[in-house]
């Protein structure tokens, strides 16, 4: 049984210092990654066919209890910026429901979903992004979504450790207070372009862009569009622009489904 959730970008975020949620602003993408599952006796995880420890994958599998051979087929890279653990694991559980006939609802397979990413601290809240699609943003009053399929264009030069930065509590104190400010000032609705502009000097103030990134912000900026660096990755992502960078989607009007 296969199952495909689209990829997400996170532009700005404030964790909440009260539970694991996150306020945030964020756009689900076209390209994702899509999960095949199978009986097995016992849980195995491969990414394009070579085995990995997938601890999110394994956790939510856990969850529904069953076990399965997993084969996760990304179309962006891993450890990117992309939530593409976030994909897996949630596309893992819509096909597992399916293939299993578990009966579970949706709210709940994306509630198993988001409890393994914050247990594996690969995330805090892709998930939600990946089962809405479009743009979808929470800047404190529950998560809304605002449908589009605007044109993105993104490059990638290799990933961050999510769990790590999500570990460092002095960073995240300024990911609260800074990202909250730029939250505070988007408009509600917020768009694509305006979320991207205002999300650049956030990833600036917390000193986590570099040189390359900071060099194909600026290529971006000379061509007319606008761009910021993916929360949590050495990556890129534009609008606005055509032809600038080397990878062109669009944000995903849907959200995960089976296939």
């Amino acid at each position: 049984m296969d199952a495909f959730a689209p990829a997400s970008v996170t532009a700005v975020f404030a964790p909440d210092e009260v539970d694991t949620g996150s306020r945030g602003a964020s756009v689900a993408l076209e390209d994702g990654v899509v999960v095949s599952v199978e009986d097995a006796a016992e849980t195995t995880v491969a990414v394009d066919g070579e085995p990995v420890e997938f601890e999110p994958v394994s956790r939510v599998l856990d969850r529904l209890g069953v076990s399965a051979s997993v084969d996760v087929q990304p179309e962006v890279p891993l450890g990117a910026g992309f939530g593409a653990s976030g994909a897996a694991t949630l596309a893992t559980a819509l096909a597992a429901n399916e293939r299993f006939d578990l009966g579970r609802s949706r709210d709940k397979l994306v509630e198993h979903s988001h409890e393994a990413e914050v247990a594996a601290g690969t995330g805090l809240g892709d998930v939600f992004v990946q089962d809405a699609g479009g743009l979808v943003y929470n800047v404190g009053h529950g998560r809304q979504r605002v449908p589009t399929d605007q044109p993105v264009e993104y490059a990638t030069y290799g990933g961050l450790s999510t769990a790590d930065a999500l570990a460092d509590e002095e960073l995240m104190d300024v990911v609260r207070e800074e990202g909250g400010s730029v939250l505070d000032s988007l408009s509600d609705p917020p768009t694509v372009r305006p979320l991207i502009e205002r999300s650049w000097p956030f990833a600036r103030t917390l000193g986590l862009p570099t040189e390359r990134v900071a060099e194909t912000v600026r290529r971006v900026e000379a061509a007319g569009g606008v761009a910021t660096m993916a929360m949590l990755g050495e990556t890129v992502v534009a609008a606005d622009c055509e032809g600038v960078l080397p990878n062109r989607t669009r944000v995903s009007a849907e959200g995960a489904r089976l296939r």
